[in-house]
């Protein structure tokens, strides 16, 4: 086993849907690579909600660097694939590459860990039809209108898809990606 996890984002991710799952991969013993549109550093951002707002705030996180760029990806090479969340999905679901690494994943069944608004970035594709989905609660329109179950839920295993709906969630979410990387 290659022990190699594909990390799949671009600016504007999450800052702890990026830190936790690195870092936790890594104590696990995982290689993690970080792909983004280019290599390059990537801004991460923090999402959070603050007294009188009726939506999330927005504010700077850490800069991470990207390994690769996604026309440098093989993902052939990867045990599973970990979509953080943020604006990064509705912004990579556009580049093809991103796509091809994504069917690459849902094809062969890998694991594939995607939480809050990473869903985002797999209803182009049609891949969450069908499927049963945690994300952030203001996705169920989205995942309904595509097909899915949306669950309410820390979270969700489905077949090679795990899911939770935020950072908050984390604890049970990597601890069910782990456990099918395992397999």
């Amino acid at each position: 086993m290659s022990r190699k996890v594909l990390m799949i984002t671009g600016d504007m991710a999450e800052s702890l849907e990026v830190m936790y799952p690195l870092h936790r991969l890594r104590e696990e013993g995982y290689t993690v690579d970080i792909a983004a549109p280019t290599k390059k550093v990537i801004q991460t951002v923090v999402h959070d909600f603050e007294p009188g707002f009726e939506t999330f705030t927005e504010k700077y996180g850490y800069r991470v660097q990207a390994d690769l760029a996604f026309q440098e990806v093989n993902p052939a090479e990867y045990d599973g694939a970990v979509i953080p969340g943020g604006r990064a999905p509705e912004h990579i679901r556009n580049d093809s590459a991103f796509n091809k690494i994504l069917n690459h994943f849902v094809e062969t069944k890998k694991p594939l860990a995607f939480e809050c608004h990473a869903a985002l970035a797999l209803l182009p594709q049609g891949h969450l039809k069908g499927r049963r989905c945690a994300a952030f609660w203001s996705l169920k329109p989205d995942l309904t209108a595509a097909g899915a179950t949306f669950v309410d839920e820390e979270v969700v295993v489905d077949g090679s898809f795990v899911t939770s709906r935020a950072w908050i969630d984390h604890p049970g979410y990597m601890k069910e990606f782990i456990k099918l990387l395992k397999r």
